[in-house]
């Protein structure tokens, strides 16, 4: 195997077998890596070796994506701002029915299959139960030949590592894909357009009165796809992962004029969008990111979501036919008013229409019973990136309210608790509760979970909707499937 190959390339990717495996490795070491006999690295046999099982799941994957689009199926969108996904070469070589393959095919080289596992980075995009439940969801999903996408970020620093040092914790950048990562797929033809700040103003329009946000800041949300593999192998999904640019990377004039750091300060600025997982925000300038984080990855999947049920020959007015858009925590929250925001300024949609197929659309899982964890962001901060979305929350509000005031008549303490915007020195808006009030479905991550919302946390909207809160538990990926 440590001759270099001189053979044309063979399409061996249909044929599950050792000599497949073993070719392959061979063909991507000297024809994708260019990675001569003297001068190969086991970080080359790693990347070389996952990149020919990833071969004999491209077609399957390919197959699987016009299958949906041909039979014009109803789509899960799973949001999630966390995918705890693990190493994928000795997952996907499972499912795809190779594990014991693999480990014939290499034995008696430079490095055994249990080695090349072990150089596997972890792509640690997640901390916990959130983002592993959501990497479970969509595994599962595939496994059960059900048509899902996942949407969340791409981070250039996931989890952070730990260090004891004297005693003490020291955190360290995870820096997971600074050595390439075999698994993903660049598409730069469906990279989106994000918009920040500005102001909205009142225009008219063929005679009619509009609102127009007119933002002061764009930057672009560039996809990558990872394919999630059923197991059994026969059916492939998608994780699709947005990394933030900036529209104009670099400023010739001012790097000209000697002011260096500034030519390339819309890049920088840009790029935090997606650097780190959890920003700090204990700070303002934390909350400001992370708001920013969040609005940046919502725009960039609902306008992905929205381009494939077109270009499928869908219309806005039917999109929950083909869309069912799951929100893991209230961290996508932002999809309900930017749905709105999309159907009535963009494709001049009246408000009832808008909000009927915002609401059939979109389903909240929520992961948090303890008040103090529920999500928040000031008004003022809102009001600063995101003023046309802080105006359609401030209606959905209003209408919601006069709901709440025709069932429950003089009930304060109802309107209090369950107003999306709540009073205090600073007004904030309750992210949970627009969860729960532009949702189809409420549910909590287990029985037990699901029973405390409905009876506790969020008893008042469970009395006035309980049909809305319903229960879903699964928490580990299957392991069963046809194998024929």
């Amino acid at each position: 195997m440590s001759e270099t190959s001189t053979t044309s390339h063979k399409d061996f990717s249909s044929e599950d077998t050792v000599e497949s495996l073993r070719y392959g490795l061979q063909w991507h070491l000297h024809h994708t890596l260019a990675s001569s006999y003297m001068k190969e690295s086991d970080r080359d046999w790693y990347y070389a070796f996952s990149v020919a099982v990833r071969d004999h799941l491209a077609s399957r994957w390919m197959k699987t994506q016009q299958c949906y689009t041909d039979n014009k199926v109803r789509r899960t969108y799973y949001l999630s701002l966390e995918f705890l996904i693990g190493r994928l070469l000795g997952n996907n070589a499972m499912n795809l029915g190779l594990y014991d393959l693999c480990d014939e095919a290499l034995k008696g080289t430079r490095l055994s299959w249990e080695d090349m596992q072990e150089m596997e980075r972890d792509p640690g995009l997640g901390n916990g139960g959130l983002g592993r439940l959501a990497a479970c969801f969509v595994d599962s999903l595939a496994t059960m030949h059900l048509p899902c996408i996942g949407y969340g970020l791409r981070y250039d620093y996931g989890i952070f590592k730990q260090q004891i040092i004297n005693g003490a914790q020291v955190e360290e950048p995870d820096i997971w894909k600074n050595e390439g990562y075999p698994w993903e797929f660049k598409r730069p033809d469906y990279a989106q357009t994000v918009c920040f700040g500005g102001d909205i103003r009142e225009i008219e329009e063929n005679g009619k009165f509009v609102w127009r946000w007119f933002p002061a800041e764009r930057v672009t949300g560039m996809p990558y796809d990872i394919p999630v593999v059923g197991f059994g192998g026969k059916n492939v999904n998608n994780l699709r992962l947005w990394a933030a640019q900036a529209c104009n990377e670099f400023d010739f004039q001012n790097f000209n004029q000697g002011s260096y750091d500034q030519a390339v300060g819309s890049k920088v600025r840009a790029e935090n969008l997606t650097k780190v997982l959890y920003p700090n925000d204990n700070i303002e300038q934390g909350k400001e990111l992370r708001l920013r984080q969040q609005y940046f990855f919502v725009s960039c999947s609902l306008r992905d979501i929205i381009r494939r049920h077109l270009a499928e020959g869908g219309t806005m007015h039917n999109l929950p036919e083909r869309a069912a858009i799951q929100l893991n925590d209230t961290h996508p929250t932002l999809v309900i008013p930017e749905l709105m925001r999309i159907l009535i300024d963009e494709n001049g949609m009246e408000w009832d229409e808008a909000w009927e197929i915002t609401r059939a659309c979109t389903n909240y899982t929520n992961h948090t019973i303890l008040p103090e964890a529920l999500e928040r962001w000031s008004v003022p901060l809102f009001r600063y990136l995101l003023p046309r979305h802080l105006q359609i929350i401030f209606d959905i509000n209003s209408h919601f309210l006069e709901q709440v005031s025709m069932l429950y008549p003089g009930n304060l303490d109802k309107l209090r608790n369950m107003s999306i915007i709540q009073e205090g020195n600073v007004q904030s808006i309750r992210m949970a509760n627009l969860a729960i009030v532009g949702s189809t479905h409420v549910n909590g991550v287990a029985k037990i979970h699901s029973d405390i919302l409905k009876n506790i946390i969020f008893k008042d909207f469970a009395e006035m909707w309980p049909d809305k809160f319903t229960n879903m538990t699964n928490g580990i990926t299957q392991r069963m499937g046809d194998k024929s």
